[in-house]
Formats: structure tokens, C-alpha cells, sequence
């Protein structure tokens, strides 16, 4: 019996040792593809349409959402409706602004304070298996391609993340927050590596708005 118990034992050790190996390999595998899609990408502008979904799968708001990207550090992200705001930078500087209000927040930019998505379309996914386990879950030729990332650290505030590509496009990304609620933004008349100037990351401040300025060191 105690031979039966041992030779189940490192059976089950070489089984484990197998299915850490299987599921190393397809991490790498993973990261390797999804970063090539996301190193294609030197700009981008398109046209965003951002759903918050209920967890009944009802739409709580819909938004449109003008977008452009320069690597390595121009973003902007203006929401036309319902709610304009816009915040972009020319990464040392990141502005805030929402006309409504009419107030724009000035702070230092850090990268590595940023939503996910800016720092994957930034193509910075240097630490990304670090902080989450990516699986391939559709891919179809070269026509769709599914990635799914779980968030390794339980204080995340994301259940899972899924970034989608179309004909090597970047077509959609879903992020399933822990609350019950589904952020989906749809990429819309996309140009990729077109050209983008400069200027388009750098805010000029309107006459009569309150400026409020922020800094991460105080």
C-alpha cells in the first residue's frame, strides 16, 4: 500500500510539474502574440463607443468617445457624449478637463498610473505576467483573435480583461469589473500609423476656466 501511495505521489508531482510546464509555455505564448499585435500599432485614431453594462446585462450608459494615440506617450481620450470630457497628455503632462465644470485638473503624468488600456495600446506590456495570467481563447487564421487576462492579485478590481482583434485591428476590449458591471469599448473608423502631430496631445487652457494643478509628490 505504501508503495501504491508512493508511486501515485510522483506520479501526481510529474503531473503537476506537466501541467505548469504545458501552462508556461502558453502564457509566453500569449504575451508573444499579443505583444506583437500591439507593437504594430505606433498610432491610432478612432472613433470609440464605451457601454457600461449592468450585471442584469442592461445598458446603464453609452458613450462616444473621440481617440488618439502616439507612442510612446501621447493620449487622448475626449468623451463627446453624454458627458464631455477630455483627457489627454503628452506624457509629462496630463490634463483633465470637463467643460461643464469648466475646470481642467493639471497633473505630472505617470505611466504607470494609468488605466490598463492606455498602457497596453502604449504597447507596454513588459510586466503583464507579473500582474496577470493571459490565455488565448479564440483565434480563428489570422482573422479574430481573443485574449484573456485574469488578474493574478485578488485586490484587483477587474474579474477578467478581454482585448480583441480583427484582421490584426484592434476591434474591442471588455473589462469585467468585480462590482458585477462590463466596461465594452467597440473601435470604431480605425487609422493605424497614420500621422498624428504633436500638438494634438497638448492642452490649451480655455479663457475663464479654473485651473486646478495636482502633483504626486505632495
Amino acid at each position: 500500500m505504501n508503495k501504491l501511495i508512493k508511486k501515485l505521489t510522483t506520479a501526481s508531482v510529474f503531473a503537476i510539474a506537466f501541467l505548469w510546464m504545458n501552462s508556461t509555455v502558453a502564457q509566453t505564448d500569449a504575451i508573444q502574440r499579443l505583444d506583437v499585435l500591439l507593437q504594430g500599432i505606433q498610432t491610432l485614431k478612432a472613433d470609440v463607443v464605451q457601454l457600461i453594462v449592468e450585471s442584469n446585462g442592461g445598458i446603464l450608459e453609452e458613450s462616444e468617445i473621440k481617440m488618439y494615440l502616439k507612442k510612446p506617450d501621447g493620449f487622448y481620450w475626449e468623451t463627446l457624449t453624454p458627458f464631455p470630457e477630455l483627457v489627454v497628455t503628452n506624457g509629462t503632462t496630463l490634463w483633465n478637463y470637463v467643460p461643464d465644470l469648466e475646470q481642467v485638473v493639471i497633473e505630472d503624468w505617470n505611466s504607470s498610473r494609468s488605466q490598463l488600456a492606455a498602457q497596453l495600446l502604449n504597447g507596454q506590456t513588459d510586466n503583464l505576467s507579473e500582474e496577470y495570467t493571459i490565455e488565448i481563447m479564440n483565434s480563428v487564421g489570422s482573422e479574430y483573435q481573443e485574449f484573456e487576462l485574469a488578474p493574478i492579485s485578488v485586490d484587483s478590481v477587474y474579474r477578467s480583461i478581454s482585448i480583441n482583434f480583427m484582421h490584426a485591428e484592434l476591434d474591442s476590449i471588455y473589462l469585467d469589473n468585480k462590482n458585477g458591471q462590463k466596461t465594452v469599448w467597440r473601435f470604431e473608423n480605425i487609422e493605424r500609423n497614420s500621422t498624428i502631430s504633436d500638438n494634438q496631445f497638448e492642452f490649451q487652457i480655455p479663457d475663464g476656466i479654473e485651473v486646478v494643478e495636482n502633483s504626486y509628490s505632495q
